[in-house]
């Protein structure tokens, strides 16, 4: 199974920060992750379209934007129209989440879906058919840097079970690091986010084939 990593610019240095796009994408990453927070849904604030839009003409990667916000749907016009290549939106910001997938597809993207630590995979079973992602959270949403929590990884396990053959996507987005990528590609996530284990490193070619040597693919 080929491994994509989706480094996360929530721990990049943001006074730089279409330089840091560009090092990740020399560096090789093949996905930018773009977490969005609204101080609501989650107890921290990030950005909007606006930081996204100028971001966008630095590099061709796929944006792969997480909307941490409640409620989404009014905004996927916006982030679609900024840049975003997959939109993922949370299970538990989102009472019509079905509509909600299929606003995001007509808009010409990818439809994701995020998943909290304590929701269980059962959400997603009757939008599996418009769904092209399933992230699945490690930590608590909400701030970078945090453990990884185990029990997760009998999630990832079941919801690679429920994807069975269709074309889905699995992301993990929570402490990925050295020590639990392993793991978690081997309950069956075949996209990483990778926030502090990326940019605290010097040189972030080296930390982004570290975490594919780690994979053991």
């Amino acid at each position: 199974m080929s491994v994509k990593i989706a480094p996360s610019i929530l721990s990049a240095d943001f006074a730089r920060l279409g330089d840091e796009v560009r090092a990740i994408d020399a560096a090789g990453c093949d996905y930018i992750h773009i977490d969005v927070m609204d101080g609501h849904f989650v107890p921290n604030l990030t950005f909007g379209p606006p930081v996204i839009k100028c971001i966008r003409p630095v590099t061709a990667k796929v944006f792969d934007v997480h909307l941490m916000i409640n409620p989404a749907q009014p905004y996927l016009e916006q982030y679609a129209a900024a840049g975003a290549d997959i939109i993922t939106v949370h299970a538990e910001a989102d009472a019509h989440l079905d509509r909600s997938l299929q606003v995001i597809r007509s808009l010409g993207k990818k439809a994701g879906v995020s998943l909290n630590p304590s929701t269980p995979e059962s959400v997603i079973e009757y939008v599996l058919d418009k769904a092209d992602l399933i992230l699945v959270m490690s930590v608590n949403p909400g701030f970078g840097g945090q453990k990884f929590i185990p029990g997760q990884l009998d999630k990832i396990k079941r919801i690679r079970e429920m994807i069975g053959g269709r074309n889905i996507e699995l992301e993990v987005d929570g402490g990925v690091n050295l020590e639990t990528v392993k793991a978690v590609v081997d309950a069956g996530a075949d996209v990483l986010v990778a926030g502090s284990a990326v940019f605290n490193g010097d040189d972030y070619r080296v930390s982004i084939g570290a975490l594919r040597a780690a994979t053991g693919g």
